[in-house]
């Protein structure tokens, strides 16, 4: 069932007979309000799977806003197209004192397109946000969804993220006896109550007086300590498609041949024309990269959600001719391709995103753990990656989207959980090279060449897309060089099996440096600085973490104007922590000045405790990058 909550928000056809209920913000424990930006009052979430292909969706939820960072929880949105069909939704907005304001029904929602691109795009989302400036105000409502499809079922998540505490929340699941289903439990008190009653089988579980989740900068995904249930079938009906599973090699077996089978025939004359191109190319991997910079070439990237579609590729043959498609359409047809020049390819399902490496569950199975398709290519002692979602990455590149997780290939065996590669803090590398003058002025002029590796390789892409002028202006408010002009910009990628991206600035600044007095004033480090350090958070709860490390590597040679001499102690600090290096020198040799400095982040879980040494850490990496170099004439 294809109803994500985009803001933690259910609801159902349960009798709003509570119009008795006090939903007043004062009753709410004060034991609750601590952090809280918004308390779930109740929320009654019941799935009851009627038959293989009919599943009814009963929510019904009170959540009371205490102030605007709590807006975004009062949001309701629901998805919806011909197999999830929504039956009837209605709700009542509360004022502080829980008097009415107003009720709303269906009519009251706005109903748009679901996703980035209205080509073939049918999931669409109700969604509707009570206009109420006054806090605290509650809002009540519950809704019915019918769903023709029982592969997928939506995860029970009674505080959906930072700032909300819970009353009391509860989540029911019904079906026939002979319907098997798999459930994971995460930071439950009470593990699932099972009964059976008139035929039927019920799996309930119950939440109460969940205390708010303190954001804390620096923590894990939140999920790893939030409460959840997920649940998944053995057997199901998906748009008219039977199947069954109880792990992940037979999950990959049943898309495998349920939805991927026979949809990669390709015309001859495509057939040829890829053996044409690839003909006097021996290396297979040389080979592959040039059919990915080929598929790159032309096709382009569109959303697609129609019906099974959301789980189904569009046959090769189509993109072949209309020259787009989705994640999952460009992956197979990149696989096509590859087979045409006989080399082998993995389909894989991912959880994307950039701020956490999110994997799917070794030990749990589910359809609707990931979001994205990617490619893998296993050749022999060199297994690579590719997405082929963007018409400009090099051919074995992932970037921060889908690097270091656990996903799943379709394999010939089956489906296999396979691990993306890592990008370590060397790999994520941004080298810096400069060589200015500072003349009698205070005017800065000279070079700056910088090269971006690893994660940081699409550092440049929205400069690079842009008409020369444009990027002018973008370069300007990306380095805090005041009054900055660019002579001459050029950004060169190189795609090869180990990207880089080059950025060469010829530039001048008027008033860089401030001269007065017979001295000179001007900050060491003109184009890399840590500005801010995270907060200082009292009573730390959770671990730290630090996603992915990267390295930073400045050198700045300046030439000064002659017979001028440091007035105070040169730059020199030296920072060693686990999670981080940093070190920053300057030496002043006749008229030149040389600077250096190299920061380097580790990524990994620390001990709660090591937060305020990273709050240290920083502060002194700040205060070095505001070192302002004095020069005094002789």
């Amino acid at each position: 069932m294809k109803l994500f909550i985009l803001i933690g928000c259910f609801a159902s056809l349960s009798s709003m007979a509570n119009a008795q209920q006090n939903y007043a913000a004062n009753l709410i424990s004060k034991d609750l309000l601590p952090y809280a930006s918004s308390v779930v009052r109740n929320e009654e979430v019941t799935i009851e799977v009627k038959d293989l292909d009919n599943a009814l969706y009963h929510v019904k939820k009170v959540i009371t806003v205490l102030n605007k960072n709590g807006d975004d929880y009062a949001h309701i949105a629901i998805f919806h197209d011909k197999s999830d069909v929504i039956k009837s939704v209605k709700g009542v907005v509360y004022d502080e004192q829980g008097n009415q304001i107003r009720k709303f029904s269906e009519s009251n929602f706005e109903d748009e397109n679901a996703g980035g691109s209205a080509l073939f795009e049918n999931v669409r989302v109700k969604h509707y946000l009570p206009s109420v400036t006054d806090y605290p105000y509650t809002i009540a409502y519950e809704y019915e969804e019918k769903s023709k499809q029982t592969l997928t079922f939506d995860e029970w998540l009674p505080n959906p993220g930072d700032g909300v505490a819970v009353e009391k929340s509860s989540f029911t699941f019904i079906c026939k006896p002979d319907f098997n289903i798999k459930y994971t439990e995460n930071n439950l008190a009470q593990q699932a109550k099972i009964t059976s009653l008139q035929g039927l089988k019920t799996y309930s579980w119950q939440v109460s007086n969940l205390k708010a989740i303190k954001y804390e900068p620096l923590s894990p995904y939140y999920k790893v300590y939030a409460s959840s249930v997920k649940v998944a079938p053995e057997t199901f009906t998906y748009y008219g498609i039977k199947g069954s599973y109880t792990n992940w090699n037979e999950l990959g077996r049943w898309i495998s041949d349920k939805l991927m089978a026979n949809r990669q025939a390709l015309t001859y004359e495509t057939i040829q024309h890829v053996k044409e191109l690839t003909k006097d190319i021996a290396s297979p991997k040389l080979k592959a990269k040039k059919i990915y910079e080929y598929m790159q070439d032309r096709t382009h990237y569109i959303s697609v959600q129609v019906g099974v579609g959301s789980y189904q590729p569009f046959l090769a043959s189509e993109v072949d001719k209309e020259n787009y498609g989705d994640c999952k359409a460009l992956v197979n047809y990149t696989q096509a391709l590859l087979k045409a020049v006989d080399i082998d390819s993995y389909y894989c399902i991912v959880k994307s995103g950039g701020r956490y490496n999110v994997s799917l569950q070794n030990d749990f199975a589910s359809m609707n753990q990931a979001d994205h398709i990617i490619l893998c290519v296993p050749f022999k002692n060199d297994t690579t990656w590719a997405d082929c979602t963007s018409q400009t990455i090099p051919f074995g590149y992932l970037g921060d989207f889908t690097d270091n997780r656990t996903v799943l290939a379709l394999t010939p065996a089956g489906g296999k959980l396979l691990h993306t590669p890592k990008y370590t803090a060397a790999d994520n590398l941004e080298s810096r090279k400069g060589s200015f003058a500072i003349s009698n002025t205070g005017e800065l002029s000279g070079m700056m060449t910088t090269v971006f590796k690893g994660v940081n390789y699409q550092d440049c892409d929205e400069i690079i897309k842009e008409a020369k002028t444009e990027q002018y202006k973008l370069e300007q408010k990306r380095y805090p060089i005041n009054n900055m002009d660019i002579d001459q910009l050029e950004i060169k990628q190189d795609k090869s099996f180990d990207p880089s991206t080059t950025e060469s600035i010829k530039l001048h600044a008027r008033d860089y440096a401030t001269v007065t007095d017979n001295k000179i004033y001007f900050l060491i480090n003109p184009a890399n600085r840590e500005n801010h350090s995270p907060p200082p958070v009292r009573n730390r709860i959770n671990n730290v973490y630090i996603t992915r490390g990267y390295l930073d590597e400045d050198e700045v040679i300046y030439k000064i104007p002659e017979g001028y001499h440091l007035e105070k102690r040169a730059l020199n600090v030296k920072l060693n922590k686990p999670f981080g290096t940093f070190t920053a020198i300057m030496v002043l040799n006749g008229n030149q000045l040389i600077y250096k400095r190299r920061f380097q982040l580790n990524d990994g879980t620390y001990d709660k405790n090591t937060y305020q040494e990273v709050v240290d850490f920083y502060e002194s990496v700040v205060d070095a990058d505001d070192y302002n170099v004095v020069l005094l004439k002789n």
